[in-house]
């Protein structure tokens, strides 16, 4: 059995479980490869800022499910759960990572729609006659 580190990440109605397995640095999303999962190249700088900042990028490959939600969300879950593996690497990261804000789940999410109202804040159109 080779080692492999989990992360596990949320963000939005997006959850991703990350396994990283010693390797080359390839990045596999729900069985596809990086680039045709994820075709905006600033997005997959974001995903990828965990690994660049703690100079990992070519030591481990990331393996990743994930469901829920839209790219963005994902996009950021996927960020959240490779912080937290790396963590599992090595516990010496924690410095690099915490003060940037990669170990901290954004709670953001769309707030429930209120009754009497057209979306969550927004009312209907006044009419005064």
């Amino acid at each position: 059995m080779t080692v492999q580190y989990l992360g596990t990440g949320r963000r939005k109605s997006s959850v991703a479980r990350v396994r990283l397995v010693p390797g080359t640095g390839k990045v596999i999303i729900n069985g596809r490869e990086f680039e045709d999962y994820i075709p905006s190249a600033a997005t997959r700088l974001d995903i990828m800022q965990p690994l660049t900042l703690t100079e990992t990028t070519n030591q481990y490959d990331v393996l990743v499910n994930v469901n829920g939600g839209g790219l963005t969300g994902q996009a950021g879950a996927i960020r959240l759960g490779i912080s937290r593996a790396l963590l599992q690497v090595d516990a010496e990261y924690r410095g690099t990572l915490k003060p940037i804000g990669l170990l901290t789940r954004d709670s953001r999410a769309k707030e429930r729609k209120k009754y009497g109202l057209k979306a969550a804040r927004r009312a209907p159109q006044f009419s005064k006659r």
